[in-house]
């Protein structure tokens, strides 16, 4: 053994972990991502389901290579405590199937209007804009998940894919498009063309920054880091989390199409969810980032959220 190896007790916490070792060995110079490493490899475990936390104080020992051993407070003969997140799945797999959803769903309606409706009318101008719209984002979505979006943890639960997929495949898919693609619905009727081409426009600008923020966020991390900068640039000025005002301004575009209450009831419970997450965003980059980082009184929509 290295002197400058340390060795750490390792003890376990919540659900068994089978052949889990009582002590690793690592360098205190080495990243805190050999702690898991040499704790996965002992435990033939994946490593993607472990929680490692200080034994003094409880706080977690981060997966990464951005922080050494001796970063993270641990010495010699510290405990840590080892937790089963139990089964995971990649992230990027739980994005990929749950904007397949609404991408798929929304056709599948607007095509069988005749088995779903029982009406031969032909669909109106509004609703077949409505559709167009809809393939687009959720396309654009998949395209950024494979793309462009880099994910600072690599699983998450497994059950989170199906909370996750209810809630896009019912409220932004069947939900939007049953009601909105039927002949009784708003879209069905004569449009006013002043507020399409509004929507439209509204719709244009929305995805486009929503896509220009994104390429932001992304290259604020290198690739196989888990770091971050201070995101700058397009609306970044305005709200913590810019990406999300976009994504709403995109979605009031469709509103102002289909007139569909069921789009409004899409947006709010969104722009709900999109704002917790701002501000939780706009916390952790004051605790990150501290007097380096300009705080942001909105997190998501300026003057309002």
């Amino acid at each position: 053994m290295s002197a400058t190896s340390i060795t750490l007790v390792v003890r376990p916490r919540g659900r068994p972990i089978k052949n889990l070792p009582e002590s690793v060995t690592v360098s205190p110079d080495a990243s805190a991502a050999q702690i898991y490493e040499a704790i996965a490899k002992a435990a033939r475990f994946d490593i993607h389901r472990l929680r490692v936390t200080k034994g003094s104080d409880g706080s977690a020992i981060p997966n990464g290579a951005d922080v050494t051993v001796h970063d993270t407070g641990v010495r010699n003969k510290s405990a840590v405590d080892v937790k089963d997140l139990g089964p995971q799945i990649s992230w990027r797999t739980v994005f990929i199937v749950e904007y397949f959803g609404p991408l798929v769903i929304h056709p599948l309606v607007y095509f069988g209007r005749p088995y779903i409706y029982g009406t031969r009318a032909p669909a109106s101008d509004l609703q077949k804009l409505t559709l167009l719209m809809c393939v687009i984002h959720f396309a654009k979505r998949e395209f950024e998940t494979l793309f462009v979006h880099r994910f600072s943890s690599a699983t998450m639960p497994i059950r989170n894919i199906y909370k996750n997929s209810g809630y896009y495949w019912i409220i932004s898919g069947l939900n939007l498009a049953y009601w909105t693609y039927g002949p009784n619905s708003p879209a069905a009727r004569p449009s006013n063309p002043l507020l399409t081409y509004a929507g439209i426009a509204l719709f244009a600008i929305g995805e486009i920054c929503n896509y220009i923020t994104h390429v932001t966020l992304k290259n604020l991390r290198r690739p196989g880091s888990t770091d971050r900068g201070i995101p700058q640039g397009l609306g970044f000025n305005l709200v913590t989390c810019p990406n999300y005002m976009f994504e709403a301004i995109a979605w009031i575009g469709v509103a102002l199409v289909n007139w569909s209450l069921s789009t409004l009831i899409f947006i709010i419970l969104a722009v709900g969810q999109m704002g917790a997450w701002a501000w939780k965003k706009e916390r952790r980059y004051r605790k990150e980032f501290g007097d380096k980082y300009k705080r942001k009184r909105y997190a998501i929509l300026p003057g309002i959220w």
